[in-house]
């Protein structure tokens, strides 16, 4: 079976709740949708406004602070929510790329080891085991490997140990300054580089449920591992998986009887979060974002802008102000695709105006490097 890019498009916005907001509560929205990037501590919430029906900020706190919905260090060695239930899979999948990454050249210029990481991990976690300001974190890494070392130290070590963010506070649950505590009692975990092999296979079946049909180099771009295990999980897989043609022959994956809607499926226009997830998942990001705007929306320094979606795929971006949310066009639109983006924002606005009206203010200065476009306060 052969698959067209616009197909492609539509399961992915089918999967990841952006068809139709769904009735779900927060824990089965960040199931279905799998993962939510979580940099910039606002992303999550804006995440499910877009996805859910009747979305409360109030619940995703309560998740946060009941850790039902927990925020870590995962996929692409970044920050993500993901439901509880899905982090000890996720985790011991990323583990190999968290321990090349962390315990790698920045780590060892402080003078240490991997060997020195797995001796420190198990007393750390025990420090940890209610919630740790930064600043304490860093006193107990100079406190154990002295003033030299602990920058290096803790930088390795909160990105490689299995440590969920703390919530500290409003609005977003999260600030700028983060709170670390223990994910908890899992077990030892196996040493160096090993991947394991059944968790890499749980990861990859959720993707497949939240983003497929991808390939194989769609995965390991998401969850940044090495495509050769990878291969070798879904050769393993069996009936678990089905193969599907893409559009320029290559080989895709999905799950049975997964939602696959046709090409002619209407997409509502949204505005999407910094960072979301539908925008980083895969290598061929194109069945999402036109080539040619790749680079307006990721920035090279990592930053992706708040962006527009219009029939499904990225349009311009946004970004709130003192008089509404502020809507560039990079090609000309529609008048309905604009009264549905109107909409949007008439919403929005109301859902940051409890919270913070001008979010994401830090970074508009990557404003001043876009090309002209339409530009209208909706």
């Amino acid at each position: 079976m052969t698959i067209t890019v616009r197909e492609l498009n539509r399961a992915t916005l089918s999967r990841q709740l952006l068809l139709a907001r769904e009735p779900l509560t927060v824990a089965d929205g960040v199931r279905r949708v799998v993962a939510l990037q979580a940099q910039h501590p606002a992303s999550p919430y804006v995440a499910l406004w877009n996805r859910l029906t009747d979305f409360a900020p109030a619940e995703l706190d309560a998740a946060f602070t009941d850790r039902t919905v927990v925020k870590a260090t995962l996929m692409r060695i970044t920050l993500h929510a993901v439901h509880a239930e899905d982090y000890p899979a996720f985790r011991a999948a990323m583990r190999p790329t968290l321990y090349a990454s962390r315990l790698g050249a920045r780590f060892a210029a402080a003078g240490l080891t991997p060997a020195d990481a797995e001796e420190l991990v198990p007393e750390l976690l025990a420090f940890a085991r209610r919630p740790r300001t930064s600043a304490e974190m860093q006193a107990w890494a100079e406190e154990r490997l002295g003033a030299e070392k602990k920058d290096g130290g803790w930088w390795g070590l909160k990105g490689y140990a299995p440590l969920h963010h703390a919530p500290t506070g409003a609005p977003w649950s999260f600030g700028h300054r983060p709170s670390f505590v223990a994910a908890g009692d899992s077990g030892p975990e196996p040493t160096g580089r090993a991947v394991d092999t059944q968790a890499l296979r749980t990861l990859i079946l959720r993707y497949l449920a939240g983003f497929g049909p991808a390939s194989i180099a769609d995965v390991a771009q998401f969850a940044m591992v090495q495509r050769a295990p990878v291969r070798t999980a879904f050769l393993t897989m069996g009936d678990s998986v089905e193969q599907l043609q893409g559009p320029d022959g290559e080989a895709l994956f999905d799950l049975p009887g997964a939602s696959r809607p046709p090409a002619g499926t209407p997409a509502p226009p949204r505005l999407m979060a910094m960072w979301d997830s539908v925008l980083l998942a895969y290598a061929d990001r194109s069945r999402v974002i036109p080539p040619e705007y790749r680079p307006l929306v990721i920035r090279r320094n990592g930053d992706v802008l708040p962006t527009l979606l219009v029939d499904g795929r990225v349009a311009g971006v946004w970004r709130p102000t003192a008089d509404g949310i502020e809507a560039t066009a990079f090609h000309p639109l529609s008048p309905a695709a604009w009264d549905g983006l109107a909409a949007e924002a008439e919403s929005l606005t109301a859902f940051l105006g409890d919270r913070e009206a001008e979010v994401y203010s830090r970074y508009h200065h990557w404003w001043s490097k876009l090309p002209e476009g339409e530009v209208r306060v909706l």
